[in-house]
């Protein structure tokens, strides 16, 4: 059963999330929305700790399962996928050949209903699984803007898991 305090504070914080979304939070608004993300953050980052197998090392940023169409540039080469997973940080996709760790490539991250996210991004880690590898990155030059709409999305993503 949920505590009717959490239910309350997370239907308040939805309240200003959209408010967010639609660019509408000022002053002390904006300021108790970012104060409420991080929190919600630090709640799910404790969370995901708590399902850490021995050996894995801990999140520093809240990342979401979700399939995001991906368009890669890749040692000249131009690639498509999706995400796996990501955050404010980087993703994690499937593709067909390993890239070695610490290449650079371009990445188009496909947003619903908005621009694409384009950015640099590193091979940070390659794990082989049959025929293909999954690959993951860290974003190089995030530009602020760019990185607040993928907040604003992580947190979409988070608050539909708790409906």
């Amino acid at each position: 059963m949920t505590n009717p305090g959490l239910t309350d504070w997370i239907g308040a914080f939805r309240e200003l999330h959209e408010k967010a979304r639609r660019g509408g939070l000022l002053g002390s608004e904006r300021t108790t929305y970012l104060g409420w993300r991080d929190d919600l953050g630090r709640m799910m980052l404790a969370a995901q700790r708590l399902s850490l197998r021995p050996g894995m090392t801990p999140r520093r940023m809240v990342r979401v399962a979700r399939a995001l169409q991906l368009d890669l540039e890749l040692d000249g080469q131009k690639l498509r996928s999706f995400t796996i997973d990501f955050s404010t940080g980087g993703f994690s996709t499937m593709l067909p050949r390993a890239p070695s760790i610490g290449t650079d490539m371009t990445a188009a991250l496909r947003l619903p209903a908005e621009a694409p996210v384009v950015c640099r991004a590193r091979v940070t880690d390659v794990r082989s699984t049959g025929d293909h590898h999954r690959v993951s990155v860290r974003f190089v030059d995030l530009s602020s803007d760019d990185r607040e709409r993928l907040e604003l999305f992580v947190f979409d993503a988070v608050l539909a898991q708790l409906r």
